[in-house]
């Protein structure tokens, strides 16, 4: 993807003459794309062993409470999910019957999630996948060492933005 006109050529890594800003536009895309392909292939998950009564952020959601009890606002602080967002699907999976909900004896405002064996059942099918899509990657010669550099850059990256969200520009 060429840059835009508007696009000053400080950008341009002298080094080895790739656009820095072409490699971060191509990196926020791929970001964007494996999310939704992600979900994607959770929703086909789902699918394949029967469930059709939660979607693929809410099977993601039980996932990531997993075997501890967890605090609302835990998911939230986290960073994995948005406030209204985060409370519509905890309503939803607690309806039917994959949560369960207890206020906290310390502090009344906070609500404490834990799953239930239907929940677990849920969790325990995304890992599965998860398993398999790690054989898969090996599969394809994909290896530790590549997996943690592409993290270290994927890492860096959420830095950077955080710290654009806390300090804003330099």
């Amino acid at each position: 993807m060429p840059a835009p006109r508007w696009a000053s050529t400080a950008t341009v890594d002298q080094n080895t003459g790739a656009g820095v800003y072409e490699s971060y536009s191509a990196i926020v895309q791929l970001v964007e794309r494996l999310h939704r392909h992600f979900l994607d292939v959770l929703r086909t998950e789902l699918r394949r062993v029967g469930n059709e009564d939660i979607n693929a952020v809410q099977a993601l959601l039980l996932f990531n409470i997993g075997q501890e009890d967890v605090v609302i606002r835990d998911l939230r602080d986290r960073g994995y999910y948005h406030g209204s967002n985060v409370s519509y699907n905890i309503k939803k999976l607690t309806e039917l019957g994959y949560l369960t909900q207890e206020r906290s004896p310390h502090d009344r405002r906070a609500t404490r999630l834990s799953l239930t064996e239907q929940g677990f059942n849920i969790s325990r099918v995304v890992f599965e996948l998860q398993q398999a899509l790690v054989e898969n990657l090996k599969r394809h010669n994909v290896t530790d060492e590549n997996l943690r550099t592409a993290f270290g850059t994927l890492e860096h990256l959420e830095r950077t933005w955080t710290d654009y969200i806390r300090y804003g520009r330099d």
